[in-house]
């Protein structure tokens, strides 16, 4: 299996990070910034990086979509895996349309109300996972699997 986990640096990249248990025995590879934090973390990882900042910029939604489809088409990916933020937008919506199966963890910190990201990819997600039950509340077809923290 070839996972693709995508993630804005920082908190989110961290959030995807500790899933290790899962991603570390598989063919694997990662979109995020090119910024020191994922620079560190990822240093022995394949890493594509996208353009950035990401957060309502149609600029970066087209040049981050043209990369999807160029990183999704060169490494075919069974499945792709992100907690946000932006990023995960063309990645997702390029994905279902290659029958990549996909997985969005929404982030920690929203306890009861969603995310743009949670929101823009919610209807097209294979598995949509929340850390708070109340959360089951906003995505009605959530899976709420605890704290990945």
């Amino acid at each position: 299996m070839k996972v693709c986990l995508v993630g804005s640096s920082g908190g989110h990249l961290a959030h995807l990070y500790m899933l290790k248990p899962f991603w570390q025995e598989k063919d694997r590879f990662w979109v995020t910034f090119d910024k020191e934090d994922a620079r560190s973390i990822l240093k022995n990882e394949r890493v594509y990086h996208c353009y950035f900042p990401t957060n309502r910029s149609l600029k970066a939604l087209l040049i981050n979509t043209r990369l999807a489809w160029k990183v999704l088409k060169k490494e075919k990916p069974d499945l792709i895996i992100s907690s946000g933020a932006a990023i995960a937008v063309p990645f997702f919506y390029l994905g279902k349309l290659f029958g990549t199966k996909l997985i969005y963890i929404e982030v920690f910190d929203r306890i009861n109300k969603s995310t743009i990201t949670g929101r823009l990819v919610y209807p097209i997600t294979d598995r949509f996972i929340v850390e708070w039950e109340e959360m089951k509340k906003v995505y009605k077809k959530a899976i709420n699997l605890g704290s990945i923290f």
